[in-house]
């Protein structure tokens, strides 16, 4: 294949970039770069009432942050109106499409009786053959496309395969409204033709509108775009994906302390296969995409299988990374957490040190931040209820002879800590556990940290004999 291919993404921008959305955008993505072609994107801002700014930089923030780039500029449908109503003007022109003057109230009696009579909602073709000298007055017409009513309307699917429809079951459909604005069926055909795109790949609840667009680039004599139509996402338990199951948006994501990595092999998985491989990296994805191996059943969404793969990408990523990940989203998460917005340069020093022991056991950055409490919290700490149960009496007792030996340590590291800890542990009959776990939670005020010595290391001396004193007094 040539590097033609042209793909583009074409979200409205009347929310956020959703999981679905994000998911087209990056198979029209791996599609393009696989051929060496361009993505494009397209905002279908023609619904006036709903699209807003702030959806927009939504979408265009959400494709940044997954490192989904698209060539050129950004095109907006509704500044390109003056375009498609050339187009429809051309319909006319040619006999392919026609002025209906029915009115409002002629439409609602027709859609009435079809659904008394149990047919199919259409329009009947009132004005198909009529002539305008015997337009109603005061009607602002509407333009109507002269679709075909015999034969079929076929689309060869890459995905679906053949889809065929029947002519007599599709109406004639109105390409410009009676206030001169295109309809979106119209305005998607022209900006996909003007636009050079060569495959269209959307989901699958746009199939219908394939036989409809097929229609109109036929009437214009264009030559379709290739068509690949793919399933939606489900919930795990096979219901339509709604807000319980994840259906937010990528921003969400982000602020829930997922990878964008990790999102993207994810989403990649979702309806197509490689083989057994689960984990792709970027260059590997590019690579083994293919429309072929895109399922036609829905995908279904599975946050656990979505956390074990962001916890595999945490592990392997580099612990500078990970702490600007967390600069990321510390707008959200760090507020609630009593850190700073920015970081400051000695707690960003601090975390990279400590990064190697937490990123061990966290599936999210959440957890991440979690279990960095004692790196992030003002003393006295305050400790959970796992911990406080870890600090009786007895265990204060204990920290507060062990106390002197830490103190009257030559060097601060792992090694020493740990010594000087399991030397006193022998000395006083008890097990290592008996003096670390009580040790852990008066320096991380939680049950479970990284490694209680690496922890120490991280912390330095004044600290640690700082929180301890805490605990003993």
């Amino acid at each position: 294949m040539s590097s033609a291919v042209v793909t583009r993404f074409a979200p409205s921008p009347t929310g956020y970039l959703h999981i679905g959305g994000a998911r087209t955008a990056l198979f029209n993505w791996l599609y393009a770069r696989r051929f060496g072609g361009r993505m494009l994107l397209r905002i279908e801002d023609t619904d006036r009432e709903r699209s807003t700014q702030g959806a927009i930089d939504a979408i265009l923030d959400g494709m940044r942050w997954l490192g989904l780039d698209w060539d050129g500029d950004v095109i907006y449908q509704y500044a390109r109106a003056a375009r498609h109503r050339e187009a429809a003007e051309g319909l006319l022109a040619s006999g392919n499409a026609y002025r209906c003057y029915a009115t409002p109230e002629e439409l609602t009696a027709m859609r009435e009786a079809a659904r008394a009579e149990g047919r199919p909602l259409r329009y009947d073709g009132r004005w198909r053959d009529r002539d305008p000298s015997e337009a109603p007055a005061g009607v602002k017409p509407v333009i109507r496309l002269r679709a075909p009513t015999s034969g079929e309307t076929v689309v060869e699917d890459g995905v679906q395969g053949r889809v065929v429809w029947q002519n007599k079951d599709l109406d004639d459909l109105v390409l410009l409204r009676s206030d001169g604005n295109p309809t979106y069926m119209l305005a998607v055909v022209v900006d996909d033709h003007d636009m050079g795109v060569t495959q269209v790949i959307r989901g699958d609840d746009h199939l219908t509108n394939a036989a409809r667009q097929r229609q109109i680039y036929d009437a214009l004599g264009w030559e379709a775009p290739a068509m690949a139509h793919i399933p939606l996402i489900h919930g795990a338990d096979g219901a339509k994906l709604s807000k319980r199951h994840g259906a937010l948006g990528v921003d969400a994501y982000r602020d829930l302390g997922y990878l964008p990595s990790a999102l993207r092999n994810y989403l990649v998985r979702l309806g197509w296969s490689h083989g057994d491989q689960e984990v792709f990296s970027t260059e590997e994805m590019i690579a083994a995409f293919d429309l072929k191996a895109i399922g036609r059943s829905p995908a279904r969404f599975d946050f656990a299988k979505l956390e074990n793969l962001n916890g595999l990408y945490i592990r392997g990523a580099a612990d500078a990374d990970l702490v600007a990940a967390i600069d990321d989203v510390l707008p959200a998460l760090g507020p609630a957490r009593g850190i700073a917005v920015p970081m400051s340069p000695a707690l960003r020093e601090t975390l990279t040190a400590a990064m190697p022991g937490l990123k061990e056991r966290a599936k999210t950055l959440v957890e991440l931040l979690d279990s960095a409490y004692y790196l992030t919290a003002a003393r006295p700490l305050v400790p959970d209820e796992k911990a406080k149960g870890l600090l009786g009496d007895e265990a204060r007792t204990r920290l507060a002879a062990l106390l002197p030996a830490l103190a009257a340590l030559p060097d601060w590291t792992a090694a020493a800590t740990e010594g000087a800890v399991r030397q006193f542990a022998e000395a006083n009959g008890l097990k290592l556990g008996q003096i670390a776990q009580p040790l852990r939670a008066a320096l991380t005020g939680r049950a479970t940290s990284p490694p209680v010595f690496d922890v120490m290391a991280v912390l330095g001396r004044e600290e640690c004999l700082g929180r301890l004193r805490d605990r003993i007094d």
